[in-house]
Formats: C-alpha cells, sequence, structure tokens
C-alpha cells in the first residue's frame, strides 16, 4: 500500500503541483463513509526509518498548498487528497497522524507568515519543493518497499 501510495506521489510532484486543504479534515463525503477498520499495532522496535522523510513530505505537502494557491494555481483538491491517502497508507497510529498533520500544517504557515503575494522566490521555492518532494517519494519507495 504505501509502494502504490508514494509512486503515485512521486509521479505527481514530478508531473506537476495541486493544492491541499490547509487543515486536513474530512470533506462532506470522507465523513460520510463508514468508519475505517482498526489499524494493525505499531512494529515493535521504534519509528520507521523512513520516519523522517515522511514527515518531511508532510511539510513539503503543506508549503506547496500555499505557495501554488498563492501564486494563482487553480488545481483543486488534488494534493489534499494525496496527502489523505498518505495519512491513511502510513498512519498506523494516532501519534503518527499528529505529527503528519502538525508538518502539513508548518509548512502551510511557515510561507504564510512569509508571502503575502506571489514572488519570483515563491516560484523558485514552489520548484525547489517539488523536486525534494519527488526525490523523497522516490527513495522511500525504492528503498524500503519490495
Amino acid at each position: 500500500m504505501i509502494r502504490r501510495t508514494l509512486i503515485i506521489l512521486a509521479i505527481g510532484l514530478a508531473v506537476s503541483v495541486s493544492i491541499l486543504v490547509p487543515i486536513l479534515v474530512p470533506s462532506p463525503a470522507q465523513a460520510q463513509r463508514e468508519p475505517a477498520p482498526p489499524a494493525p499495532p505499531p512494529i515493535q522496535g521504534g519509528p520507521a526509518p523512513f520516519e523522517t522523510d515522511l514527515m518531511r513530505l508532510s511539510e513539503i505537502l503543506g508549503a506547496l498548498q500555499y505557495l501554488r494557491a498563492l501564486c494563482g494555481a487553480n488545481e483543486g483538491q488534488k494534493w489534499r487528497d494525496e496527502m489523505q491517502a498518505l495519512i491513511e497508507a502510513e498512519a498506523v497510529t494516532p501519534d503518527r497522524k499528529n505529527r503528519m498533520v502538525a508538518n502539513f500544517n508548518r509548512g502551510y504557515r511557515s510561507f504564510q507568515q512569509a508571502y503575502r503575494t506571489c514572488t519570483p522566490a515563491a516560484n523558485v521555492a514552489v520548484r525547489r519543493y517539488l523536486d525534494e518532494g519527488a526525490k523523497i517519494s522516490r527513495e522511500i519507495t525504492a528503498r524500503y518497499t519490495n
């Protein structure tokens, strides 16, 4: 499941960028779905070896959400949905989910405080975050999946 989610995310980051909702709350359609089955217990022995990369990817997606919307991208909910899929695939504990959401929101808010209009620097940041996010997704997929 993580392999499929990360491959889709890597392809999406490499091809184009869409926006996410700044705070990840379920859409009305998601709220009406049946509750998800309980998550499997966490693997013993500590956090996953790609934990840091996963949190960084969450932060990058938050930054892209803000910057792309600020710079006039009209891309719908594609990246919010990708973030939600990543959370569903990887948030095996409530703590991990909370950290992923907090990192997403931190990425969003850090640029919200610094940029009020789209600037050339904002566009450079978008390109760099696209590259970094695609690289993280590819590396996690290559190193930690079958």
